[in-house]
């Protein structure tokens, strides 16, 4: 039997036929279709989805916000879900790039359609062509190669063939998964040709727990039992693997402490005995002084961020060593660990079972006890300080967590608020905190809160963000409004780019281009910009209020949940007034020259610093 169809109804055909199978569960992969459509994909792809709207399309507003709705949904399914993203050729290609970097860093799994330039080339150059000199093959798709794990060119219709199959092998892989690119020219799109009927049968993708070496889960066992200090860092893997009752009673079992990455947190409640926190740059004193003294390190699907390892400075102990479980064989060799290469929950339950009845020693436990105890006493401090407006972010992050409940989402990315998040936020489950950290995208957090939302709707989800990722994207909110996904945006209004410019001012600088103020000579010292972001939600069609107090704050918020459309929170947060950082350091490069003193003292301090630097051999 055969079907004729063109390029662009054939890869609609077969993309509702695909599904993700793990634990004997099933579901579609790909659940839908973002699109902006111009002359490159419109009587192409356009036409396939609206012939066959059996593959739901999504209108949003902008191309690299569609990206991070896209990975965002894929991370908030744990990776078993996914939504592609069609664009028109030239600026609404390139527009994706950002967010398929995003997608790949944070090993997410996303499906990106762009349209590109005529593939019998008699016509061209095209609107939106980039010429090359040295090549006629060449588009700014080609752009894309870099930050994908596949990419290809579909030139003929029947090479669909091949290339959907090696895209979702992919895209469905937990070791090789990303960003994958089908660059679509757009005659090709309109083509037929009579494929077989089936290349359209139902086809489930089965996700499987792979098991790791039993000699090298023998030997990690052995580490474990001789360390008197050994550490867990639960990375993404944890949540991805859906690995987060094995880790419990793991941790329960062996009394070992339990640290986070971004990508990890959550991966244990806050209130668990063995949870420390955040570890790294970002991280808690109790779990940051472990991890510095520590003789072995259990690394769970992390991929050692320079964030998570305080640029290679929070492993001290000269005698450490590493154990990594990671569903990917390039992660699980880093640090020159000891690589357990399989599925973070089977393992786990393996080396469990190796490890019955071994346990740390009763002093540790009583260790990670008073740093416990003595952290919440600090969370509680920071939340409470009773500011004066504007209020501090950390108080604002403490009215949020005292409004959402257990079911409830964190969404965050870029800034500040990352670090202020990762320290102090209190998860109480699994699925509960969900950061951009990765590429750390400026706008990802009102499009990744979109995602969020569309992956599980009955959930509330909270989107904190501040007002320079805010102004850089923002439009979203009509998308979140045109679907009926509602959101809890909380936007801190500190006049600026506080991050950068606490960092700026602790490399000797004066914060150059960090606060939003008018121009007066040559330098913005001028009055602060009077951006009135109620009305700017307002009219974006949001419910928006502004609070100045904690408690207007919590009235506020109280009354946002409320209410059956996304809803805005305003609040004017102290530009200066930081969360301090707990036994850690971030190596960013400090000038070896410069005419200020503060500059030069900055980088003697650098320099001193960088000596704890360690490469793991």
């Amino acid at each position: 039997m055969k079907r004729r169809l063109t390029m662009a109804q054939a890869i609609v055909a077969y993309l509702q036929k695909q599904f993700s199978g793990r634990d004997g569960r099933e579901s579609p992969f790909i659940e839908g279709c973002f699109g902006i459509f111009g002359h490159g994909n419109v009587a192409g792809i356009g036409q396939a989805l609206e012939q066959d709207p059996q593959l739901k399309y999504y209108l949003c507003r902008n191309e690299q916000a569609m990206v991070h709705t896209a990975a965002a949904f894929s991370k908030a399914s744990f990776r078993l879900r996914t939504l592609a993203c069609t664009t028109s050729i030239g600026p609404g290609a390139t527009n994706m790039v950002t967010g398929a970097a995003m997608a790949t860093v944070n090993r997410l799994p996303v499906l990106l359609l762009p349209g590109d330039i005529f593939a019998r080339r008699n016509v061209a150059p095209v609107l939106q062509q980039l010429e090359s000199p040295n090549s006629q093959d060449v588009s700014v798709n080609d752009c894309f190669k870099p930050v994908s794990r596949y990419w290809d060119r579909i030139q003929r219709p029947e090479q669909l063939l091949t290339a959907l199959p090696e895209a979702m092998r992919v895209l469905t892989s937990p070791a090789e998964t990303g960003a994958v690119t089908l660059s679509l020219p757009q005659d090709v799109q309109t083509e037929a040709f009579d494929f077989p009927q089936e290349f359209f049968e139902k086809h489930v993708w089965v996700i499987a727990r792979t098991r790791c070496d039993h000699g090298l889960l023998k030997r990690a066992a052995e580490w474990i039992k001789a360390a008197r200090k050994p550490l867990v860092i639960a990375g993404g893997g944890v949540l991805y693997s859906e690995a987060s009752e094995a880790l419990r009673k793991f941790a329960e079992a062996t009394g070992i402490p339990v640290s986070e990455t971004q990508a990890g947190k959550g991966a244990l409640p806050f209130d668990h005995p063995q949870e420390l926190g955040a570890v790294g740059v970002t991280g808690t004193p109790g779990a940051n002084i472990l991890a510095r003294e520590a003789d072995l390190v259990l690394g769970i699907g992390t991929r050692y961020s320079d964030f998570t390892t305080a640029s290679k400075t929070a492993f001290q102990n000269p005698g450490v060593r590493f154990v990594n479980i990671n569903v990917a064989e390039f992660d699980a060799y880093k640090h020159a660990g000891l690589a357990l290469t399989g599925d973070a929950r089977v393992t786990l339950e393996e080396l469990g079972e190796a490890l019955k009845g071994h346990r740390v020693e009763d002093s540790y436990r009583k260790t990670i006890a008073r740093f416990r105890e003595e952290w919440e006493k600090e969370v509680d401090r920071i939340y409470g300080m009773g500011k004066e407006s504007p209020i501090s972010q950390g108080e604002v992050i403490g009215a949020v967590n005292r409004a959402v409940q257990p079911g409830d989402t964190m969404v965050c990315a870029a800034g500040s608020l990352p670090g202020d998040l990762h320290k102090l936020w209190r998860t109480k489950k699994a699925g509960g905190y969900h950061l951009e950290y990765g590429y750390s995208s400026m706008g990802y957090e009102i499009a990744g809160g979109l995602g969020v939302k569309m992956a599980d709707p009955e959930r509330e989800v909270y989107v904190m963000v501040g007002d320079g990722s805010y102004l850089m994207m923002a439009q979203e909110i009509v998308t979140s409004l045109q679907e009926g996904y509602k959101l809890n945006i909380v936007l801190l209004d500190n006049h600026g780019f506080s991050s950068i410019g606490g960092l700026s001012r602790s490399c000797g600088n004066d914060g150059l281009g960090t606060s939003y103020r008018y121009r007066r000579g040559d330098s913005y010292d001028g009055e602060i910009l009077p951006v009135d972001f109620v009305a700017n939600a307002a009219s974006l069609g949001a419910w928006a209020k502004r609070a100045s107090t904690r408690e207007e704050l919590m009235g506020a918020l109280n009354e946002g949940r409320k209410q059956p459309r996304t809803s805005v929170v305003v609040v004017e947060t102290s530009y200066d007034e930081r969360v301090p950082g707990y036994e850690s350091w971030w190596d960013v490069a400090i000038p070896e020259v410069s005419e200020r003193k503060s500059v030069e003292a900055a980088r003697k301090k650098y320099e001193e610093a960088r000596k704890k630097e360690r490469i793991f051999f």
